[in-house]
């Protein structure tokens, strides 16, 4: 399997070749680990276009573009996903918080975190800290994220641990926070337990919370 030339068709968002390779892949009757690999190679690829919208190269069309892409990607799989048992190892709860209606990096993020075998619970964009509890409350996940663009996302998410806190549903919970304003300093005022700017990390950083 040319795993390198799909992570890099993927890098360089060339849709044709990606899909083609993908829908080629699915033909084959793939093993667990085959299917496995190829997820990865599709992170990868993903990788590189984050690398790339942080160096300037792309823009945020192409971010969304190559989001899109993903989710794509991961649709052709979803059937030999299912076969290759792969087990859940987790389920997580994602949203944009209260004022940012950004949803790029959020769905990007879903993407690969269903890969690789979370459940995943997506509460949409702009949610009141009250609407985080009730899921919380209603799914009991092991991973919160939360996500948002704009500086004044990170009071939200301030008042959002704060709600759970308050509603004593804070401590069985890890939560991760993800977006362009998020640093160390604004997940220790937030009181999250993980932060990252990118969706590779991120869903690599709720893995190893499972284990």
């Amino acid at each position: 399997m040319e795993l390198k030339r799909l992570t890099q068709d993927l890098g360089d968002l060339h849709e044709d070749q990606v899909v083609a390779f993908l829908k080629e892949f699915v033909k084959m009757d793939p093993t667990g680990d085959e299917v496995d690999a190829v997820i990865q190679a599709c992170q990868e690829g993903m990788a590189i276009v984050g690398d790339r919208f942080e160096r300037g190269d792309y823009f945020v069309g192409d971010l969304i573009f190559a989001g899109e892409l993903m989710t794509e990607s991961m649709d052709l799989l979803k059937p030999i996903i299912k076969k290759s048992k792969r087990e859940k190892i987790g389920v997580m709860v994602i949203g944009t918080v209260q004022g940012d209606l950004h949803d790029i990096g959020k769905n990007i993020y879903r993407g690969m975190a269903e890969a690789v075998g979370f459940e995943v619970h997506d509460i949409g964009i702009d949610q009141r800290p009250e609407a985080f509890v009730e899921k919380v409350r209603e799914v009991r996940p092991d991973v919160l994220g939360m996500s948002g663009v704009l500086t004044l996302a990170l009071e939200a998410m301030k008042q959002t641990v704060d709600a759970l806190i308050e509603e004593g549903l804070r401590d069985d919970l890890k939560i991760i926070i993800g977006g362009n304003p998020v640093t160390k300093d604004a997940c220790e005022y937030i009181g999250a337990d993980a932060f990252t700017t990118n969706a590779t990390e991120g869903v690599r950083i709720a893995e190893e919370w499972m284990h």
